[in-house]
Parts: C-alpha cells; structure tokens; sequence
C-alpha cells in the first residue's frame, strides 16, 4: 500500500461521524472518490455496506474507522498516524453475492449484496419455499418466515440472528439459514460451496406474499429468486494489524 495515498473521507449522518470528517479532512487533507487510493469510511457497519456497493467497480480499497454502534466491520478510530495505518493494513478481499429476482408481473430485478439475501414473508402468513441447489430441489416445502444466502463476511450478521454458522472470512462457502422454520422444525440450514447457485421459488405466492432483500435493497411479491456468488467483483477491505477481519470473525465464535 503506498505511504502516501490519496485519501477520500465519506461520513455517516451521524454528528460523531461527521464531526471526525472534519478533523480528518483538515490534518491529512482530502481527494474526491474518484481521485483516490482509498476511501476512509467513517461510521457503522451501514455505512461500510454502502461504501462496499458504490466502489465496487471503481477498485478503491476501503477503510473503515468505527463512529456509529457496533463497528464488527470497522477499525478503532484514532486520528493520529492515519497514513502510516494505512501504510500497515491488511488486506481481506470480499466478494458480493448476485441476486436475480423476478416478481409476480414478470419483471426481473437484479442486485448485489456483501452480507446476505434475504427471503422475508410479508404478512402474518407463513412463506412456502422450494429451495434447490445447481438445479436440483433439495427442499420441496419449506414453511418459514424466511430463509436467507449469506456470504462469509455477512455470516456474523442476520445470518448469526437467526443462528446460522459463522463462517470463516476466507473460506470458500457460503450459508443457507432458515428465519423461524415451521417446517420441517429439524432442519437447520445448509453450509453450501461457493459456486452453489441457489434457486428458491415462492409458492403460494399469491396466498403468501414474500419479498427478496439484497442487503439494503427490497423486492416486493418476488415469485422466484437465484442467488450465486459473483466472483468477478471485489473489494478491498483494510485493517489494522492483528485485528482483521478473519480474526474478528473467528473471537466471535467465542463469545458468550
């Protein structure tokens, strides 16, 4: 990484965040996103999704500094030595998953998510979902609130919610998680290989109403949803020595 990149500073609405905008911006300058090396996201774990979607085709490596709540995607926020940090930062490499949804009207929608996606009932009756998997059905009927796609990065997410496995950042899977199974009440999910490619098909769609989110982005009456990882997009994500995101994820499975 070079020593002295050109850094770009995005902010959440948050004051905190704002406020360290400002101090960051006038003690190491600022570069427009389009100009920059790196982008220094200042915020929650929000605002680093966001950050993830709008560069992740314009090759700019990310780093986030915690100013919201949780932060599981952020670094400590010090404002001294910002270069020499960025200088030292390890690099996780993260890519998004493509979802192709199509609704009742026939019109076809396609986004990205970093985390997961997310199949959700919209109304207080119970989905009805046939899953397969490359093309063959693994799960005739699934009686649920929802089931979700998640990818490694978003496997301590909505994924750990609704008590999926935590997956190790660097490993070539990706989880398949119920949301309050009815039926079959055993079933637990799946941990599938990268390249799976995941169809779920809503049945009763019309009787059962389900609507398809790709991390912030929402599908209503979605009749059919495929989901598979797009290896042809990444992103750069830094962190500070010693506590990057693989080991962030693995002290996760140890807490209590």
């Amino acid at each position: 990484m070079p020593h002295r990149s050109k850094i770009a500073f995005l902010a959440s609405d948050a004051p905190e965040a704002e406020d360290a905008r400002m101090r960051l911006e006038a003690r190491y300058g600022h570069t427009e996103p389009d100009e920059a090396d790196i982008v220094v996201a200042l915020g929650g774990d929000g605002l680093m999704l966001q950050a993830l979607h709008r560069f992740v085709s314009m090759g700019k490596s990310i780093y986030g500094m915690n100013r919201g709540s949780v932060g599981f995607l952020m670094n400590e926020f010090v404002e001294e030595d910002l270069p020499e940090r960025l200088a030292q930062a390890e690099v996780t490499a993260v890519h998004p998953l493509r979802m192709r949804a199509e609704d009742r009207t026939g019109q076809v929608y396609d986004a990205l998510a970093f985390n997961e996606v997310s199949l959700l009932r919209e109304t207080y009756q119970a989905a009805k979902l046939r899953i397969a998997v490359d093309g063959r059905v693994r799960l005739e009927e699934l009686i649920c609130d929802g089931v979700l796609v998640s990818t490694p990065a978003g496997s301590t997410a909505y994924n750990l919610s609704a008590h999926g496995p935590i997956l190790p950042i660097n490993s070539p899977l990706l989880a398949l998680t119920p949301i309050s199974a009815f039926r079959p009440r055993r079933w637990r999910g799946a941990i599938l290989p990268r390249e799976a490619q995941v169809r779920i098909e809503v049945l009763e769609h019309e009787k059962r109403p389900v609507s398809a989110v790709a991390d912030h982005t929402e599908f209503r009456d979605v009749t059919e949803v495929s989901v598979e990882e797009d290896m042809s997009l990444s992103v750069n994500m830094l962190f500070d020595p010693g506590h990057n995101l693989a080991e962030r994820v693995l002290n996760e499975q140890f807490r209590y």
